[in-house]
């Protein structure tokens, strides 16, 4: 597959003559949009979860828009920044900028406006905490961990991972307009769920991060001890899902529900160790995605059917 790749180098005058409807694609391309959307269904959990009965509807609306405004041009910067390395991966050679689609000037303005916009939605018309901590949310993605971090330290997904289990707590301030433990229990989950998520795609695609020498954990430590931590992080992950139980957060719904995932996902990891075959990696990949989403569509259920 690799072999029929060509490598584009970006064009500005390419991205001029595309067609409107084509630019729009492209645009909205790099707001990695699946992404988004998972994150904004843990923003609405964590918004539910911070009140007992219906959320206010004017921080829920305002708060979903500029969280989401905000997220996409962390990953409009996000594509930026790794445009050179895009152009040489197989998972990326495609997208607007290294296939000149768009240029880099034109990314960096739609990335800043839509920063600027979401900002000024959520400090005027949500709270202030929630615009600072969502703008510290998207410079420790584009900036610390996309320019910095990543190419630093097999550690990086580790360490940058917070930035990306921030949403929850967004989603909890935004309605309340101040810190809660409970809150952080939920970036909790999703920062232990972040390395085996992202090592499992690693794995798949270890050629393409050595060849632009990215020092993702598979790179610099191997396969098999990359195995070894995703299953041992799926043990992690366990026992921080049952955080919310432990505190009286959530009931037996959400721990039935979040038993049953856990397991799940303990299971595929330990396929990956002791019974890998080809494509098992980018399934476990798959899978934890789906486990991230139901596990917080088990916590929304679970308070109110339950609470």
């Amino acid at each position: 597959m690799a072999k029929s790749i060509q490598v584009a180098t970006p064009q500005t005058s390419n991205a001029s003559r595309q067609p409107m409807t084509f630019q729009w694609r492209a645009y909205y391309e790099m707001t990695k949009p699946k992404v988004v959307a998972l994150m904004l269904l843990t923003v609405l959990v964590g918004m539910c979860l911070a009140v007992p009965g219906s959320v206010p509807l004017r921080p829920m609306i305002f708060g979903l828009i500029g969280i989401a405004m905000m997220s996409g041009a962390a990953a409009a910067l996000n594509h930026l920044i790794d445009r050179r390395i895009d152009g040489q991966m197989a998972r990326t050679y495609n997208r607007p900028l290294p296939k000149g689609k768009v240029s880099a000037g034109h990314a960096l303005t739609f990335a800043l406006l839509l920063a600027v916009l979401g900002f000024v939605i959520l400090y005027t018309l949500v709270n202030a905490i929630t615009a600072w901590l969502t703008f510290a949310s998207l410079i420790g993605y584009a900036i610390v961990y996309t320019a910095y971090l990543k190419r630093a330290t097999p550690q990086n997904i580790v360490i940058g991972g917070l930035a990306g289990a921030m949403p929850p707590l967004l989603g909890w301030t935004a309605v309340t307009g101040e810190f809660h433990g409970h809150s952080l229990l939920l970036v909790i989950i999703i920062f232990t769920w972040t390395p085996p998520h992202f090592w499992a795609l690693a794995i798949h695609r270890k050629a393409d991060y050595a060849k632009v020498d990215v020092p993702m954990l598979p790179v610099t430590h191997g396969t098999e001890f990359t195995k070894t931590c995703i299953l041992l992080y799926t043990f992690l992950l366990a026992i921080a899902c049952l955080l919310p139980v432990l505190v009286g957060m959530s009931g037996p719904l959400y721990l039935v529900s979040s038993t049953l995932l856990s397991c799940a996902f303990i299971y595929k990891a330990w396929q990956l160790k002791y019974a890998d075959e080809p494509g098992l990696a980018m399934n476990v990949f798959k899978f934890s995605i789906y486990h991230l989403m139901l596990l917080f569509l088990a916590l929304l259920a679970d308070h109110y059917l339950w609470g």
